[in-house]
């Protein structure tokens, strides 16, 4: 029988996502709009805190541009080559916006030091207008993307979250130097608050790299406790023992898990895979497993079954 071109998986690996869609939508357009304005700015004040401001609204565009081409792939079937389709793709966007974020800062920090040592003036009327109008942006984006991360799980959305939480500390720093150096006339704060500001972006950048970096070496979840998990599969009538058993994430809630299970073969087999699924559905929410039944004569694993046979010989005995 011959099996159609689209049959690659029982279960479908694409994430519709449209309320993550509509919001980077929106929040694109109106970083873009609001990033030539501060660019503007702050050039035309001579602020570094603003620029630097504004070089991580470059980056936000640049973070939301990749976001947007991960929820485009990852409602894209799979196919022979990419049999778990292309959610993975949200996660390597995740790890270059939050490689975006701190290489941005390391140059905040050279350009910080600089003017530390060589204070340049500052246009406060320019600084402070424009820095009042991020801060009204930052605060509407960071409360938008808020919002969507509580209806639809997406670590690319949580990456961009944190780059206007960013913005929108940015943006409070960038008001208070202005504040500072037109009451006291200290240029220095400038550079003080920009330094604040690399900061605050090597920490979220921080985050989000650690995240990705933990997904794409597929180590087990932090939600999930392997042992607990095989404690329970060893729990299930006819499991006789639990070994190879690997659990990742192909994406942000989308998890698999495999194991081998030496079974009592005076026992249904569809039985046990029965009880094992709904055991790691019900108490784990995990749907996609592979479960391998050995019978331990047959399917030794080496010295590993050889000392099972032996134990359960013993107990027997």
């Amino acid at each position: 029988m011959s099996v159609p071109d689209y049959d690659y998986h029982h279960l479908e690996h694409v994430k519709e996502q449209s309320r993550s869609q509509r919001t980077l939508w929106i929040t694109l357009v109106l970083t873009v709009f609001f990033t030539v304005v501060e660019i503007i700015g702050g050039v035309a004040s001579n602020s570094l805190a603003l620029l630097s401001d504004s070089a991580h609204m470059i980056s936000d565009v640049l973070a939301l541009g990749l976001s947007m081409l991960a929820l485009y792939l990852a409602r894209r079937p799979p196919n022979k080559r990419f049999t778990f389709g292309y959610l993975r793709f949200e996660i390597i966007a995740s790890f270059l916006n939050g490689l975006a974020l701190a290489v941005i800062a390391i140059g905040i920090f050279v350009e910080g030091i600089q003017r530390f040592l060589h204070p340049q003036p500052i246009e406060f009327t320019t600084m402070i207008t424009i820095a009042s109008i991020g801060l009204v942006v930052n605060i509407v984006l960071t409360v938008v993307l808020h919002r969507s991360m509580e209806d639809e799980e997406n670590l690319n959305v949580q990456s961009a979250l944190w780059h206007f939480i960013g913005d929108l500390i940015s943006s409070i720093g960038v008001i208070v130097s202005a504040l500072f150096i037109y009451w006291t006339g200290q240029r220095w704060f400038d550079p003080l608050v920009s330094i604040v500001i690399g900061c605050i972006l090597v920490t979220g950048g921080y985050k989000i790299i650690r995240e990705s970096y933990f997904i794409l070496m597929e180590s087990v979840p932090d939600k999930f406790d392997l042992d607990e998990i095989r404690r329970d599969l060893a729990a299930v009538e006819g499991v006789e023992d639990v070994h190879e058993t690997h659990l990742w994430a192909i994406s942000t809630d989308h998890y698999s898990l495999t194991a081998h299970v030496f079974v009592d073969p005076a026992i249904q087999p569809f039985c046990i895979i029965l009880a094992i699924n709904e055991t790691l559905k019900e108490k784990y929410g995990i749907t996609h497993s592979t479960i391998q039944m050995e019978h331990a004569g047959i399917h030794p694993h080496g010295a590993y079954g050889k000392q099972f046979l032996r134990s359960r010989d013993e107990v027997k005995a």
